[in-house]
């Protein structure tokens, strides 16, 4: 499968999953939902999957024209990104995320929700920076942040909007490795093979039961969040 945004390549039941809008892959509806026919095509394939961006980046999160114009569009595209982001930490076949480079909000909230997460070293930021920019962080990015930061970094990347390079980002439990930008792919894809090797159903209800209260505070977020957006609209 490939799109204007998303390219999907099946080799040896791995799923590479290139994200490449030509500029810093912005998480729009039509990428969200680039992504998600692509996770679909992944779940038929019962592929392991490596998720990459372009070079220097991954993403930079939501589409903040629309985001900041409010409405509901704006409103339809963060319920897509926090659900895109809810089905990767449930999906069925492990998904390993090899972070090209920046990934900033939304961007970073679907490297946090990726099984495995290996990052290029480089000048990249990595972080949560929605309180930097005047947004209250989402109920559903400070529970996506929690199952995945170690308890010293948590504050200080939630309430300061600290962003971090790679490495630091592997302290801060953003990334599980960081390695030279050329080795980026080859490292994700032999992570991915080696996890092919497991056996898929005991995988996904081993993974299930693990991230079961996860999942539990996800939906509950999300759903907060969708009524935090309904009253600012009615308001």
């Amino acid at each position: 499968m490939n799109s204007r945004l998303v390219n999907y390549q099946l080799e040896d039941s791995i799923a590479h999953v290139s994200i490449d809008d030509g500029k810093v892959n912005v998480m729009s509806i039509a990428m969200l939902s680039a992504l998600n026919e692509t996770l679909d095509r992944a779940g038929r394939d019962r592929a392991t999957v490596v998720m990459t961006g372009r070079p220097g980046v991954f993403s930079a999160g939501f589409d903040l024209p629309v985001l900041r114009a409010g409405g509901s569009e704006a409103n339809r595209m963060v319920r897509m990104g926090f659900e895109l982001a809810e089905r990767m930490l449930s999906f069925p076949t492990p998904i390993v995320v090899a972070c090209s480079g920046h990934a900033i909000a939304m961007g970073v909230f679907l490297v946090l929700a990726a099984d495995f997460r290996i990052g290029a070293l480089g000048p990249y930021r990595i972080g949560a920076n929605e309180v930097a920019i005047g947004i209250t962080m989402p109920h559903f990015g400070i529970e996506i942040c929690r199952q995945r930061l170690t308890p010293a970094y948590l504050n200080r990347a939630v309430t300061f909007s600290e962003v971090f390079g790679p490495e630091d980002a592997v302290t801060a439990g953003f990334l599980d490795k960081a390695v030279p930008a050329a080795e980026l792919l080859p490292e994700a894809r032999k992570t991915a093979a080696t996890l092919a090797q497991l056996n898929m159903d005991v995988y996904a209800a081993s993974k299930l039961r693990v991230r079961a209260p996860i999942l539990k505070a996800i939906r509950e977020a999300i759903e907060k969040d969708d009524t935090v957006s309904q009253a600012t609209r009615a308001a």
